[in-house]
């Protein structure tokens, strides 16, 4: 891969570095004494986004980034339209600009490994993360590239995978009319749907492909079915496009009570093979502790990724999504 001017690429002991000469992910530090980081973005850009295609994830290192009005700069460097969050169903609190707070669930739970919003037809395909804060210990972002999860998945449980692609998934969560920040889908509808008016929210829902059922004040979101399964046309690729590891699948899979998922047709997520997706996840993920000033810029098409369990404090990581 070749160095650009502003940029120059560093090896950290985390990567993975695959058959076809993919590594991943990429770090990027300054090539020289940079001290306008949003004026190489613009300058490299075509570059940066080549290199975000071919690995997935950039991670970069060492730049002048300190607060979340930084971060947000370099967010509109990009120039990618923002992604709206109607219909997301973790609780985030807007910071600056385009700037979000991460996942509010509590710091010491751990999230699974997900596509952002791959339940709503219209998902970010791009996502951003700003250590403003680094952990004291634990509260990574794993990521993991996913095709390599679709091509195991599918060598181990090929019955599995090919119900996957025939019927979709389809995810079920039960919300109140507040939020609930202990729980990693803890929107109540009013604001994820920023009304408080139930036609409205069930009008915002359908054009997403989703459901309402109401129980009092409480709603029943039924989204889907939707693809599991998604072919990546840049990388020609079948990716693992979906959130299965994370709501509860059949009888022993508790994530999160509040959350469901089964297949398109009714029918229930083989628990078995949820067993071994999780395995392949934690065995080909990637885990790069947060260091103060990480900007991490991620393909939501291709890659995958999740947080560990903050086991000493501080944390402090923001995000900006992106179409």
């Amino acid at each position: 891969m070749a160095t650009q001017r502003l940029f120059h690429e560093v090896e950290i002991p985390e990567q993975k570095t695959y058959n076809d000469g993919v590594v991943f992910p990429v770090v990027l530090s300054p090539a020289t004494d940079l001290t306008m980081f949003e004026e190489a973005i613009r300058s490299e850009k075509p570059w940066l986004e080549s290199v975000l295609q071919k690995s997935g994830v950039i991670l970069f290192r060492g730049f002048p980034v300190t607060s979340a009005s930084d971060f947000n700069d370099v967010v509109e460097a990009f120039g990618y339209p923002e992604a709206p969050y109607i219909g997301g169903r973790a609780s985030r609190t807007q910071v600056v600009g385009r700037v979000y707070t991460a996942n509010e669930t509590p710091p010491d739970k751990r999230i699974p490994f997900h596509h952002e919003m791959a339940y709503v037809p219209e998902f970010p395909s791009k996502l951003f993360f700003f250590c403003e804060e680094a952990p004291g210990s634990g509260g990574q972002t794993p990521i993991v590239l996913s095709h390599i999860i679709y091509e195991k998945m599918k060598e181990k449980h090929p019955k599995f995978v090919a119900q996957l692609e025939e019927h979709g998934v389809t995810y079920i969560i039960l919300t109140g009319d507040e939020d609930q920040p202990s729980s990693s889908t803890g929107r109540g509808w009013k604001t994820a749907y920023n009304t408080d008016d139930k036609k409205v929210a069930e009008e915002r829902a359908a054009k997403l492909g989703t459901r309402l059922e109401w129980i009092g004040n409480a709603a029943k979101v039924i989204a889907g079915p939707m693809p599991a399964i998604r072919f990546d046309n840049e990388s020609q690729r079948k990716t693992w496009f979906n959130n299965l590891t994370g709501p509860t699948n059949g009888a022993r899979k508790i994530h999160d009570k509040g959350a469901f998922a089964e297949l398109g047709n009714g029918e229930a997520v083989n628990d078995d093979a949820m067993d071994d997706c999780v395995k392949i996840l934690e065995e080909e993920c990637v885990i790069v502790p947060w260091k103060k000033g990480d900007v991490m810029l991620i393909n939501n098409l291709t890659v995958l990724h999740a947080r560990e369990p903050l086991l000493k404090p501080p944390r402090r990581v923001l995000a900006s999504l992106c179409k």
